[in-house]
């Protein structure tokens, strides 16, 4: 997975978990692409500073992912229900049950 769509799904799933000042911190760096210069002379510390504060984010971050493990179920789930929608894709033609399941599948995809 690309870095920063694995640390943008580890925030979203564990970023409320983080104290205000590291999600403001790492908010800036990953979604707002601010340079570690930009970041220090906003929040008033070192560039070494925010450095470590972004690397110990991804450390916690990563952590929970080990331990809960939900941004993996949450990848899996996803990629099932787009096999899901390939297969009924195929099938559906005058299927009612089988065009319900579609429907099925794309509100999950949705929601997810």
């Amino acid at each position: 997975m690309e870095k920063i769509v694995e640390q943008g799904l580890l925030y979203d799933f564990y970023g409320e978990l983080l104290t205000d000042h590291q999600k403001k911190v790492y908010e800036e760096a990953v979604y707002d692409d601010m340079s570690l210069s930009e970041i220090a002379e906003d929040i008033g510390i070192s560039r070494q500073g925010v450095h470590d504060l972004i690397k110990r984010c991804d450390k916690i971050l990563h952590d929970y992912e080990h331990k809960l493990h939900l941004v993996e179920k949450f990848t899996r789930i996803k990629e099932s229900v787009r096999e899901i929608n390939q297969i009924s894709e195929q099938a559906i033609t005058e299927n009612s049950e089988l065009q319900r399941i579609r429907q099925l599948s794309d509100d999950i995809l949705r929601e997810l």
